[in-house]
């Protein structure tokens, strides 16, 4: 398996990318005066490919997913999903994140349902009305959809996160560190549950993480940010290298693209630390 590092010519093709980051910067006006976050990054996600980000705390990982969701807009660059121009929140877009934030007031089928509550009108239509029950029998909830969230143990609300956030059938799932505050044993088997979804669920995802295995299991490429303003440092395409089991996680092969990475996240986080 080869190592790439990630390039970006000089004009590329924008309506070729599912997600297409081009040359954003981006900076927050703090009470201590601007906070450049992002500085001419560019990312380019193919259809039904699944990128994970990773790098050093602080570096804009976050940002970004709220710049491909229409949340924050560039101060520099522009963001694009599907060749259209994003300048406002997209219902193309399902996001998970580390809090669940489940209602408690609703069941766990209304929760998962309530995308559906915002999206257009049109794009409801397009919807079996069955499907929030579908989700849930794909993610092992069969027979909890009546259930309160308080009634789940951590690891099944963010089941039912998940399914909220394909409940709409999304072109684009972002993901931001949606196992992090997990056990390691349900941690992994959310992991192969992402791995079923995309099997029978296919879409684009984008997944923010600090966990270097997580991001090798799911992710067709892993792209490291720099330490602040991030920008793009390395990218690693893993299309040749497939994990099915987490027995995968140990071979040989595993090892050294865990160790490649590690080490570019430690450039990036010294050079962070000279900086300061």
């Amino acid at each position: 398996m080869c190592c790439k590092l990630f390039t970006v010519t000089e004009h590329q093709t924008i309506t070729t990318s599912q997600i297409h980051v081009d040359r954003v910067t981006h900076t927050y006006e703090t009470e201590t005066g601007a906070l450049p976050v992002l500085n001419d990054l560019t990312i380019k996600i193919e259809e039904n490919r699944f990128t994970a980000v990773v790098g050093p705390s602080g570096c804009g990982k976050s940002t970004l997913t709220r710049l491909i969701a229409g949340l924050l807009i560039p101060d520099e660059g522009e963001v694009w999903l599907k060749g259209e121009h994003v300048s406002s929140p997209r219902s193309s877009v399902g996001m998970a994140f580390q809090n669940p934030v489940l209602l408690e007031w609703r069941s766990v089928l209304k929760n998962i349902n309530l995308p559906l509550e915002i999206i257009p009108a049109e794009a409801r239509a397009q919807v079996p009305s069955n499907r929030g029950q579908e989700l849930l029998e794909l993610v092992g909830l069969a027979g909890f959809g009546d259930k309160r969230p308080s009634e789940l143990s951590g690891g099944m609300k963010q089941r039912a996160s998940l399914c909220r956030a394909l409940v709409h059938n999304p072109e684009v799932l972002i993901l931001d560190e949606p196992f992090a505050a997990l056990d390691a044993f349900t941690r992994e088997d959310l992991w192969l549950t992402m791995l079923r979804l995309r099997d029978q669920e296919p879409f684009t995802g984008l997944l923010i993480t600090h966990d270097l295995r997580e991001a090798i299991f799911l992710a067709d490429e892993v792209i490291v940010l720099s330490a602040r303003p991030a920008t793009n440092q390395y990218s690693l395409d893993l299309s040749d290298f497939k994990i099915r089991t987490l027995d995968d996680l140990y071979t040989n092969e595993a090892m050294d693209i865990l160790n490649v990475l590690r080490g570019q996240i430690q450039q990036a986080s010294e050079i962070s630390l000279a900086e300061r």
